[in-house]
């Protein structure tokens, strides 16, 4: 199934994105996974212009509230990247969990087709992304706070560097 396309009207702008794991499986809790879902995330900041304002990684999918001057391209090259690392990450680790991202002819894909792109066309509506991006590990009872989730913009002690909204 081809990927959803975000159209070029849409592309400049704040974006609210939900990035999805083919058949939510749980695969980023483990083998340093996680480190390469940010490590991806600082060089798109550093070499492609993303601008993140809030962010969490899930166990299975992962939420944005980013800018770009590029947004499809951006989530096109990252999900590429990201999808090659982590398998081999999981060839390295676990290669029987690999068939669950079989898409057939010996090629496996890591996200589901789709990203979900909400443009942000109010402060009001950002503002509520931002809340709903740090309340995601509290309502799955992960942690008790937002800001005790390590992989959010909402712990203190995050590596990635968030931009302020305004």
């Amino acid at each position: 199934m081809p990927s959803a396309r975000m159209p070029k009207a849409y592309n400049d702008g704040i974006y609210f994105l939900t990035l999805t794991v083919k058949n939510w499986y749980y695969i980023f809790d483990r083998h340093n996974r996680f480190h390469i879902l940010a490590d991806s995330i600082k060089h798109c900041q550093a070499a492609k212009g993303l601008k993140l304002y809030a962010y969490v990684f899930m166990l299975n999918h992962m939420h944005l509230l980013a800018s770009a001057s590029d947004v499809a391209a951006f989530i096109r090259d990252f999900k590429k990247f990201t999808s090659k690392e982590i398998q081999k990450n999981i060839i390295a680790t676990e290669p029987g969990a690999l068939k669950l991202f079989s898409e057939g002819n010996g090629k496996h894909g890591i996200w589901a087709p789709g990203n979900m792109p909400k443009p942000c066309e109010t402060e009001q509506y950002a503002l509520q992304k931002i809340s709903y991006i740090h309340s995601n590990p509290v309502r799955k009872q992960y942690v008790r706070n937002p800001e005790d989730w390590v992989w959010s913009s909402a712990n203190p002690e995050s590596t990635i560097r968030t931009e302020p909204l305004l």
